[in-house]
């Protein structure tokens, strides 16, 4: 029986490694260049953290299971719960503020669709501690800066990318100001969160089940409509101090980014939700401009998340960003195949008369590995043409060239594989200082 793999998984063969590592790889540059340390998780936790964040309904998305000792567990559908406990644990030892970020491989059990699938890899980077206004302020477009930063590096520019800004706390001042009592947001939440993911009218009859009233779902939607801060500003006309406040924290956050430098990629946008009910302040969503995709990343600040799990209120923002969107978009772009690198080989050792030479052969491509190079051969005994063929396919940038003769006078031909120049070495001479003879 033929056995395939699970749905919604991926096998990595070496070229799809290359593509996961190139990722990765960027990923992590990004993070350490902009300050944030590295952590990892269990692959595994309590089921219970999942639903202390996210509420029971949680447990249909993941895959759980219960160990040998009766212990409910589930596979990570994200890490924040465990980077919540993992400083809960050691809160009082750890220097503020905390910049952390990782790249876990993380599970959902939902179905597979296009940049969706069940196992994948997420980039979080989180900014936990910073308590002042304007230090929050500031960790809000720091984390929004390091994730367009990482977007521009691999050639994505504003004209294809847009991060949407908006605040929770924002939004659940104006829904207070229309008379929606609190304990009805966190209901609420969700439903506006499908506002960019429906038809207007279908959007509208959604909202309407959880607002009946229809002047309210009416200015609710005029509010979600508005293109910037300026226009909320003149139309929008809300006697709280808290919404003013609100509005005044995103614009800082934008100003901010705008002196990053990144302005250009950011917009207000007060359709962004998010829709779970952890976040408290900024929220926010990288899309592609064309909107055939789901976003690219999203996070926000979640200052009570910590306490959640039994910390402290501490300040908290962050986001996350998976490779398959991240992957079908690049692609899109025609940015992959131009900057994935390629497999490289610095020497590959090709032999006139492998038999008598195996000794020289197995010597020289030992100490070109124990310096560091990369250095391959051909386990066929074969023609030289033959082996420079495979020296090719290997793409190998030069070719070690030995037969008797070089063996007599101690010798070596190293060949450039992209110019076909040759030059007649003495081997020590070669060994002192290979990257001499490389072009």
């Amino acid at each position: 029986m033929k056995i395939q793999p699970v749905k919604g998984t991926r096998d990595f063969y070496p070229a799809d490694m290359a593509v996961r590592n190139w990722i990765i790889d960027g990923w992590k540059k990004v993070s350490i260049r902009n300050g944030f340390e590295e952590y990892d998780g269990p692959i595994f936790e309590y089921l219970k953290m999942f639903q202390i964040k996210s509420g029971d309904e949680i447990v249909e998305q993941l895959f759980s299971l219960t160990d040998r000792g009766g212990r409910e567990l589930a596979l990570r559908p994200e890490i924040t719960p465990t980077l919540a406990r993992m400083v809960n644990q050691r809160i009082n030892s750890l220097a503020k503020p905390i910049k952390w970020f990782s790249v876990p491989r993380l599970f959902r059990a939902e179905r597979p669709q296009k940049g969706r699938l069940r196992e994948f890899f997420q980039w979080n980077i989180d900014i936990i501690g910073e308590a002042n206004e304007f230090g929050k302020v500031l960790a809000d477009a720091e984390v929004i800066f390091t994730a367009v930063d990482y977007l521009r590096s691999v050639g994505l520019r504003s004209e294809d990318i847009k991060v949407k800004i908006s605040s929770r706390e924002l939004l659940a001042a104006y829904l207070r100001s229309l008379g929606i009592p609190e304990n009805r947001l966190d209901s609420i939440y969700p439903v506006l969160d499908k506002k960019v993911k429906l038809p207007p009218e279908a959007f509208e009859e959604v909202l309407k089940e959880q607002v009946p009233d229809k002047e309210t779902v009416s200015k609710i939607q005029d509010f979600m409509n508005m293109v910037s801060i300026s226009e909320v500003k003149e139309c929008i006309k809300v006697e709280s101090d808290e919404f003013t406040a609100c509005l005044d924290t995103v614009e800082s956050v934008i100003d901010a980014l705008k002196m990053m430098g990144v302005g250009d990629f950011c917009v207000f946008d007060p359709s962004i939700v998010r829709g779970l009910a952890y976040y408290t302040g900024i929220v926010f969503e990288v899309n592609d401009v064309q909107g055939d995709l789901r976003a690219i990343c999203g996070g926000g600040r979640f200052d009570n998340l910590l306490h959640d799990f039994g910390g402290p209120t501490i300040p908290a923002t962050g986001m996350g960003m998976g490779d398959c969107v991240l992957e079908v978009l690049l692609k899109e772009k025609g940015l992959m195949e131009k900057q994935v690198p390629k497999k490289q080989l610095n020497y590959f050792v090709a032999s006139i008369g492998f038999g008598a030479l195996a000794e020289q052969i197995y010597q020289i491509i030992a100490e070109l590995r124990s310096m560091g190079y990369s250095a391959n051969f051909s386990y066929k005994v074969g023609s030289l043409s033959r082996q420079l063929k495979e020296a090719s396919a290997q793409n190998a940038k030069n070719c070690i060239i030995m037969g008797d003769e070089e063996i007599e006078k101690d010798e070596i031909t190293v060949k450039n594989m992209t110019t076909g120049q040759q030059q007649t070495i003495q081997r020590k001479v070669f060994l002192k200082n290979p990257a001499k003879f490389i072009v």
